[in-house]
């Protein structure tokens, strides 16, 4: 029954986005029909609801009671922080708000309040602009597991029924991508998932396919030694502990339906390697998951789409997938 079932904890995102009009629209489907509950402010939301044509109660309640709530309209924990209703126009006022809501979704699962948490997409621009000091939600997601007393190694992985991509080198200029792939990143990085998709998943013997980094995996070093010198020694470690991992594989030639079918997961070496092909061929369904934190994470695989934030026109199949995907993931 929905009401005898923990709620799943979402955020807010970025209150100027799509984020508060994909949360009404996911709860409008009611699918999954696992509850889930907002920390967000009811005046956005409300708002969000009228321009969208949203017949969605807005109840504001506390975790515990979202269970109950979840059928009879929208459970929302209000914030404490100030939000302005102001779709399409992101301001670094709401930062505070963005982060609180973060902070008070996690605690909620820290409390054994909610099961899992699922981010609404943020601006990371306005938050840097308040002076946030995180690359991501990624990295932020791991200062905030220090609560749970146990080293956290957050690891993006975009998941989809289609294919799955993990980046080895995330949020960073792509001239710096190869001055930050080292051997041991790429052990510790392929060590998480191969944990967390035995673990959270359920593969029994997670596939690991590792790209390159240079065009044609270095062409035995005729266009690069990254493969020789830092790739492949990783990959040869990760096979002396057990893990089944190939590679370095040529990029462009890995991500084609028989070649992903040899593989659970591709291990790319910089952010755009992976997930230009996960969002061409699973845009709508892909689902940003966090790996190697203490409680599960899910978010939409897209951005804040300020353009089109309060027009009506937000597609909330990727926030329903991650739903979807976090309710399997704690059930």
């Amino acid at each position: 029954m929905i009401g005898d079932m923990l709620p799943l904890a979402m955020t807010m995102g970025d209150p100027a986005g799509i984020g508060p009009e994909l949360a009404l629209a996911a709860w409008r489907s009611r699918s999954p029909s696992a509850p889930f509950i907002v920390f967000a402010a009811p005046s956005v939301l409300a708002a969000a609801a009228e321009r969208a044509g949203i017949a969605a109660p807005i109840i504001e309640t506390d975790p515990a009671g979202a269970g109950a709530a979840f059928s009879r309209g929208l459970p929302v924990v209000p914030l404490k922080s100030a939000v302005v209703d102001a779709p399409g126009r992101p301001s670094a006022a709401t930062a505070a708000a963005t982060i609180e809501s973060i902070e008070r979704a996690v605690e909620a699962v820290r409390q054994g309040h909610a099961r899992a948490v699922v981010t609404n997409p943020i601006a990371k621009a306005t938050l840097y602009q308040a002076g946030f000091k995180y690359p991501g939600h990624t990295e932020y997601l791991g200062e905030l597991s220090k609560a749970w007393g146990v080293p956290a190694f957050p690891v993006m992985m975009i998941w989809s029924e289609t294919l799955a991509v993990t980046p080895v080198t995330i949020h960073i200029p792509l001239a710096d991508a190869p001055k930050a792939l080292t051997t041991e990143l790429i052990v510790r990085t392929a060590r998480v998932v191969d944990r967390d998709l035995r673990a959270r998943f359920g593969v029994t013997r997670p596939r690991l396919a590792v790209a390159g980094l240079n065009p044609h995996a270095g062409e035995g070093g005729a266009m690069g030694r990254e493969e020789i010198t830092i790739i492949r020694p990783a990959i040869e470690t990760l096979k002396a502990e057990g893990i089944d991992a190939v590679g370095p594989l040529s990029a462009d030639t890995m991500f084609h339906p028989e070649a992903r079918a040899r593989y659970d997961v591709a291990l790319t070496m910089y952010h755009d390697q992976g997930l230009i092909p996960v969002k061409t061929l699973a845009f709508d369904e892909g689902v940003n998951v966090t790996l190697g934190l203490p409680f599960v994470r899910t978010s939409p695989d897209h951005g804040t789409a300020f353009d089109i934030a309060g027009k009506g026109l937000a597609n909330p199949a990727s926030l329903i997938a991650a739903l979807k995907l976090a309710d399997r993931l704690t059930r």
